[in-house]
């Protein structure tokens, strides 16, 4: 068992949707397996499901003169930002597949998160940020030390359809924090945001290649499989589509 890996680059916020509009739409037809997409995008806000449009502080002229397009999507979850030094992570996961702790048919979208909550908290970990889970708020934070209280370090929320993952994780790692002033990230007023950058003792500071690096390295750990790098986006559909045209004409 594996996770194919896709890794584009920066691309824009457009271009990532369709990505993993044409992933899932593979993975329920059964021609792709689970996969893994780790890219940035250009500045961008993106509206979640739950989201209040009073959470967006800045004006739509400021926003339009940063060029920062603003996407409302069926994800979980309010009001978030993407941008530069930050990595960005779609799971494109059947729920029905052989995942840890699923106890039915299904692993349930709540225990889902928890998993990529541990992938992140992980990640960390390895950059000697030490991170927490924060109970009633989804996304993983630093610990708090003295007066200084948690903070959070990366956003989650994801949507699924018949049985199959999009959205995911957003891990700042070298995320210019400034950018998160035009919104109430996630709804949540009373705590602040951080980074790799500013939390990690390491010199010099994590970079975004690797971060993702040890994301889909823990990625692997957390769920039991060997991550697989894929060349394009095009490879692994044309690889998929082969492989289920073999099994649908019983090709050994």
């Amino acid at each position: 068992m594996f996770f194919h890996l896709l890794s584009p680059g920066r691309i824009s916020y457009a271009e990532g949707l369709a990505m993993q509009q044409r992933v899932s739409a593979a993975r329920k037809a059964g021609q792709v397996g689970d996969t893994l997409i780790l890219l940035e995008h250009p500045p961008v806000l993106t509206l979640g499901r739950n989201s209040k449009r009073e959470n967006v502080l800045a004006t739509d002229a400021l926003l339009a003169s940063k060029g920062v397009e603003l996407h409302e999507v069926n994800r979980g979850g309010d009001v978030t930002y993407h941008g530069p030094g930050q990595l960005v992570g779609y799971p494109i996961v059947d729920l029905r597949g052989d995942l840890p702790g699923k106890k039915g048919p299904h692993l349930g979208p709540v225990d889902f998160v928890r998993l990529l909550e541990e992938v992140l908290i992980r990640t960390c970990g390895e950059f000697r940020v030490m991170t927490q889970r924060v109970k009633g708020r989804t996304g993983v934070w630093t610990l708090a030390n003295g007066s200084l209280e948690e903070r959070k370090i990366a956003a989650l929320g994801v949507h699924v359809s018949q049985g199959v993952t999009t959205h995911g994780f957003a891990l700042n790692v070298t995320t210019d924090l400034r950018d998160f002033e035009w919104i109430v990230p996630c709804g949540i007023t009373d705590r602040q945001v951080t980074s790799l950058e500013l939390e990690s003792p390491l010199e010099p500071v994590p970079t975004l290649a690797e971060a993702l690096l040890c994301t889909s390295r823990n990625f692997g750990k957390v769920f039991g499989r060997q991550v697989l790098a894929a060349n394009s986006l095009e490879a692994l559909l044309a690889d998929g589509a082969a492989s289920h045209l073999a099994e649908t004409a019983g090709v050994p």
